[in-house]
């Protein structure tokens, strides 16, 4: 297995880097949130129409803050003509800096992750705008109520003992010193994520940034590293490193090709550079000519660090 044996295992010691805590924005009161449930959260995402719409223009009221995220992300509804959504609000002003991409993007980033999500066809991207909000400019994306009865998606398996339909991505070292396979399932929803986050150049795929609608969907989120003019592709869906690509993926970035050239290309520019946008349509065509999922770069570290 040439590509997975490139993959690190999971038990170095990796001390991540200390940054400047992000700035803390104001964003007005709290106020009481409603109770959401996964059947209404996906039938909102896939009114892509309505749920854009009311991202744009509804009015929105903080309520609290997600307190495990490395940047500000507030959780909020909006509210326009009765209908009312919780949605995730990322002010710019709440982005941590980082070494390696500029200072004030990562909003854009996500906005424009959602713009190619939805010019595949696939629809693999929360409905995501970029606008005002009470602290400052920022992503806002449509809140995801994950299917508790969802079946898992990574898992870890006993090295001699793999079961039919999963694909190694990893070896794990366990408590104890034991060794397993990290997991992923063979699912063709995750098949085109793996697609996508290439075409992205998707630094950060954690297990965690998936999320199983009750609709049957898996949507991606926190798409804020990507669109680097430099390989950075992180991901935990190696399973298909250097298989053929599906014929359904072939169309698809063929026609993304010639989006990019067009209305794509101009949805994009207030989020992208000239260089990254550039970047974009040569990783596109490139992924397109070899027919081959990527394979982990020598280079840089393939697996998200912590994967889940």
């Amino acid at each position: 297995m040439p590509a997975r044996e490139r993959l690190p295992a999971l038990n170095e010691d990796r001390e991540p880097a200390e940054r400047p805590e992000p700035a803390e924005p104001h964003a007005g009161p709290e106020v009481e949130a409603p109770a959401t449930d996964p059947a209404t959260s996906a039938a909102l995402a896939a009114d892509t129409a309505a749920a854009l719409t009311l991202l744009r223009e509804g009015a929105l009221a903080v309520h609290g803050r997600v307190t495990d995220a490395s940047n500000a992300v507030l959780y909020c509804t909006v509210t326009l003509d009765g209908l009312t959504a919780p949605c995730v609000y990322k002010p710019v002003a709440g982005e941590r800096p980082l070494w390696d991409f500029p200072d004030g993007t990562l909003a854009g980033r996500e906005t424009a992750a959602y713009e190619v999500s939805a010019a595949t066809g696939w629809g693999l991207v929360p409905p995501t705008v970029l606008r005002g909000g009470p602290a400052g400019p920022g992503m806002v994306q449509l809140w995801i109520e994950p299917d508790p009865e969802a079946a898992e998606l990574l898992d870890l398996q006993p090295l001699d003992d793999p079961r039919a339909g999963w694909l190694p991505i990893v070896r794990a070292q366990l408590d104890g010193g034991r060794l397993a396979w990290l997991v992923h399932r063979d699912d063709e929803r995750l098949r085109r994520l793996a697609v996508l986050d290439a075409v992205l150049n998707n630094a950060d795929r954690k297990g965690g940034h998936w999320l199983p609608a009750a609709d049957g969907r898996i949507y991606g989120i926190d798409h804020g590293v990507t669109f680097h003019t430099d390989p950075k592709l992180r991901t935990l869906l190696w399973g298909w490193a250097e298989e053929p690509l599906t014929a359904e993926a072939l169309d698809v970035l063929g026609r993304l090709a010639a989006d990019l050239d067009g209305p794509l290309g101009e949805r994009l520019r207030p989020h992208l550079t000239s260089g990254e946008l550039d970047a974009l349509k040569a990783r596109t065509a490139a992924l397109r000519s070899a027919g081959r999922h990527p394979l982990p770069s020598a280079e840089w570290p393939s697996i998200p660090w912590p994967p889940v």
